[in-house]
């Protein structure tokens, strides 16, 4: 660790509330984003002579602000100031003033809103994403743009775009209400929710590239979770990806192919990832409030409680996946919850329970992974290779294709003239 990784860690801390609160002030990203670089331009000057400040956050929104009217004042911005500008300006014991009125609450608003605005409804899943990891991560356009596999231009574009839907969009500032701070904080949940699908779903060959997504989405969750501490769902969440990245070092072999649950080597499982979400999961029960993330985190924390593949606990993740259909009907939890119906009940009931799932997830890799799976066990390979090939025809990864080819090459060395049983 440099002398200075202190500063960086401490910016990268401050960020979200930095930014938050600047935004709230200008009502503008780019002016908020502007005002805060040169914030940690001044910190990185400054701080290693004089020490940290009290309130790293105070010190970045203070000097953040009067810099930014500064260059508004100069004619280098248009934008209007503050209605408060003559209370900005007094820079005597600012950050202490300044300290004294982020109070628990606007702290919360400010980081919700910056949160809300990069998620908004009026953006596409991929804008939100990036929008987010720029404006609340402080990642770099380069970094984000190899996360995504695309050009620097590309993503660059992205970004504006984004930035230019969020201005048009009109986002209110005033203080949300109890009914309005629980849906934007739903909406934040299911764009962090995103970030982390983004790094999960990678394949072999690109899972140590996007892996940072998946990190930064329980980072995200983490910084969720402090603000809103007696929020069941948030806990959900958090322990939701927690137990599923616990995984990452043995999702995949040395030559990227997938390694299902079962036979993954569990001696890799992070265990203080999992200790973390174990407790924030049963946390979560106790509150009796229970929701989709939560209801996940429980399936998730079924397979991290079971040494072996065997104790596997599948009549109660058949049962939660049950809550799950009522609570979010969907044909892919279906499918989830097919796959445990056939640890339960067999193959032959589990295929019954997806073949009306057959006409809506016509386009589904899983769907035809499973189905071939099922199909194998009860030894109907003829109709599991149909299921295996049209699989592979919708594979997203190199890693899922050459996993569903192993289950081809095994219907090849096991066909014989009556037909093998499979499901050994």
């Amino acid at each position: 660790m440099t002398d200075t990784a202190w500063i960086d860690n401490a910016l990268t801390s401050a960020r979200p509330q930095a930014v938050g609160a600047l935004l709230r002030y200008f009502r503008n990203l780019d002016t908020a984003e502007e005002a805060f670089q040169n914030a940690c331009l001044r910190a990185l000057k400054s701080w290693p002579q004089n020490g940290p400040p009290r309130d790293p956050a105070a010190w970045l929104i203070m000097v953040g602000r009067n810099v930014a009217i500064d260059d508004i004042r100069r004619g280098r911005k248009q934008e209007p100031l503050p209605e408060d500008d003559h209370a900005i300006s007094d820079t005597d014991d600012a950050e202490e003033q300044l300290a004294e009125r982020l109070d628990g609450s606007h702290y919360r608003d400010d980081i919700l809103r910056l949160l809300f605005i990069c998620c908004h409804p009026d953006l596409p899943a991929t804008q939100q994403i990036a929008l987010a990891l720029r404006i609340v991560s402080g990642l770099s356009v380069k970094q984000i743009a190899r996360a995504f596999l695309v050009s620097e231009a590309a993503m660059e574009q992205r970004i504006t775009r984004a930035k230019a839907r969020v201005a048009d969009a009109d986002v209110p500032f005033e203080t949300p209400g109890a009914v309005e701070r629980t849906e934007r904080l739903a909406a934040v949940a299911a764009m962090i929710y995103l970030i982390f699908n983004e790094g999960y779903s990678a394949s072999g060959d690109t899972a140590e590239i996007r892996s940072p997504l998946c990190e930064e989405a329980i980072r995200l969750a983490r910084l969720l979770l402090r603000l809103f501490q007696s929020e069941p769902e948030i806990m959900g969440l958090t322990a939701l990806l927690l137990l599923q990245h616990a995984r990452a070092a043995a999702r995949f072999d040395a030559d990227g192919a997938v390694i299902l649950l079962d036979d993954q080597d569990r001696t890799l499982w992070n265990s203080k990832m999992i200790a973390e979400g174990l407790a924030l999961i049963d946390k979560a029960m106790r509150h009796r409030r229970s929701g989709p993330y939560q209801i996940q985190a429980a399936i998730s924390a079924l397979h991290a409680r079971a040494e072996k593949p065997e104790d596997t606990d599948w009549t109660q993740i058949d049962l939660l996946y049950g809550a799950l259909e009522i609570m979010q009907p969907s044909p892919v939890v279906t499918l989830n919850r097919a796959v445990a119906v056939s640890k339960v009940k067999g193959p032959e009931a589990a295929l019954d329970m997806i073949e009306p799932l057959a006409a809506r997830l016509s386009n589904y890799f899983h769907y035809f992974g499973v189905r071939g799976a099922f199909l194998m066990q009860l030894g109907r390979n003829d109709e599991a290779r149909v299921a295996f090939d049209r699989a592979i025809a919708l594979a997203n990864t190199s890693a899922e294709a050459a996993h569903i080819r192993m289950h081809l090459d095994r219907l090849m060395r096991d066909s014989k003239p009556r037909g093998a049983k499979a499901g050994k």
